[in-house]
């Protein structure tokens, strides 16, 4: 009986690995180097000789093992074939099928962003639901979709790319992805910044504490706001209207049951979560209106926990 699984998450700093039960239950973490040079040949090798590890110690064989899920910080193809990520030196190749031959076990992969989706639904905040968006807020708006519980990748892998819907005409500076407006460039944890340092350069009269510290962050915004700081509360306000239409347009789409809302920005709670909600409901189609709104339970561990749900199926 399979009583044990591996969830990997890649990044491009460090590799966390948890040892899991397939009940869903964290027994085990840590983390390693992740070793980018020569375009990364030694990660794969790195993180199966972890694994076999791990094995030795707990004496255990590919029989109690389920798999290794991994989440990579890139485009996946439905097969397992890396579509190049630039932050590993990656080019393409199929991640499952080299992993699996060096460590005899069954190995699902997929884009770290979907893969942390797939564990919020299976064990943390989505938990419950099988249809739920989920949605990360941090130096930039990332996502994932998940549909009968299971994700949905896109044909290049590039589906749930929530930061890139085009938002605002006539922006002049360009997102990291070259475009501009998009919606991460006003509703990420740096994008409220930027515009609250814009808009005091340009508002000298307006009252704020913000004004007073050296370099506003987003949680500076939050923590005024939650003090009754008009400015900052239209900062948040902002965001509030941009999620929740973009929100109310995805949903239209995909029709979820709930939207999971992580990354660090979250850390806000309810006046981020109560402000988008309020502009949720006044964009969405009268059917999705009672969509539920709930906050990301696993934080950084909810890329190990989607890699095992993807290798449990």
């Amino acid at each position: 009986m399979k009583r044990y699984a591996f969830g990997v998450d890649i990044g491009g700093t460090t590799i966390k690995m948890g040892f899991f039960s397939t009940t869903g239950e964290l027994k085990e973490m840590w983390e390693i180097p992740t070793r980018t040079e020569k375009d990364g040949e030694n990660i794969l090798p790195d993180i199966a000789a972890e694994v076999k590890r791990v094995m030795e110690e707990k004496k255990i064989t590919p029989d109690d093992v389920a798999g290794a899920g991994l989440g990579v910080p890139g485009p996946i193809g439905p097969d397992g074939t890396v579509l190049k990520c630039v932050n590993l030196g990656w080019g393409i190749f199929n991640v499952e099928k080299e992993l699996e031959e060096m460590t005899g076990l069954k190995v699902k992969a997929g884009n770290d962003a979907n893969v942390a989706a797939l564990g919020e639904m299976w064990q943390g905040g989505g938990k419950g639901y099988q249809d739920i968006v989920m949605v990360t807020l941090g130096t930039g708006v990332g996502g994932g979709i998940i549909i009968g519980g299971h994700i949905l990748p896109g044909i290049n892998g590039a589906a749930g790319e929530i930061g890139h819907i085009p938002m605002k005409d006539g922006e002049t500076e360009t997102c990291g992805c070259g475009k501009k407006g998009c919606l991460e460039q006003y509703a990420s944890a740096s994008g409220i910044a930027r515009t609250a340092k814009k808009c005091l350069a340009a508002e000298k009269e307006t009252e704020t504490v913000l004004r007073n510290l050296p370099d506003v962050t987003s949680k500076d915004i939050f923590d005024a706001a939650k003090e009754g700081d008009a400015f900052a509360l239209s900062l948040v306000d902002e965001v509030g209207m941009l999620l929740g239409k973009a929100l109310a347009s995805i949903a239209c789409v995909v029709n979820p049951e709930a939207f999971v809302i992580g990354g660090g920005m979250s850390k806000a709670g309810d006046i981020l979560i109560d402000a988008i909600k309020k502009y949720y409901v006044e964009y969405a189609f009268h059917a999705e209106r009672e969509t539920e709104f709930k906050l990301a339970e696993l934080g950084n561990n909810a890329g190990m926990f989607g890699g095992v749900k993807l290798v449990l199926g």
